[in-house]
């Protein structure tokens, strides 16, 4: 998928759209993407475990994921919510440590479609393009995870 400009609204500035039309309510994706028990549970690509997620779900709380991806070093991502619109939209800040020290910009929309939902992950100010190319796959991985995880039963009510 080439950069488009477009989608930030600043020329020369990567940033990527990706989308996956996922069989579960909107709720139930606002829930797993929002609740640190259920984001430790399907959260990033396979090639990557989930070790902790702390969520304080208010505009101006923050949030935290740590990581221990494939080749067995750790990252995590932090960032602030600057938008909460349950059960239909959250934007909030990105920042991958160790990387770039720039916030980027997540956008994720949970757009009701038919009986399914299309979740759909907008993210912008990314610090070049292979960083750009990395986030992409590490979305489309992390979409792949919630389908599954949201197609099993849960033990506790959303």
């Amino acid at each position: 998928m080439p950069t488009d400009p477009a989608l930030s609204g600043q020329p020369g500035v990567p940033s990527l759209l990706v989308r996956r039309r996922i069989r579960a309510s909107a709720a139930r994706l606002f829930s797993a993407w929002t609740r640190p028990e259920q984001l430790r549970v399907w959260w990033g690509p396979r090639s990557v475990v989930c070790l902790g997620a702390e969520v304080d779900l208010r505009v101006g709380g923050g949030y935290r994921i740590a990581h221990r991806i494939a080749d067995g070093s750790h990252m995590s991502i932090s960032g602030v919510f600057q938008q909460i619109d349950p059960p239909d939209r959250l934007v909030y800040t990105w920042r991958c440590e160790p990387g770039p020290a720039v916030d980027e910009l997540v956008t994720v929309r949970f757009e009701p479609v038919g009986g399914a939902t299309e979740v759909v992950v907008l993210h912008e100010r990314i610090a070049g393009d292979r960083l750009r190319q990395s986030h992409e796959s590490g979305w489309v991985g992390c979409l792949e995870a919630l389908d599954e995880f949201v197609a099993e039963p849960l033990s506790e009510p959303v």
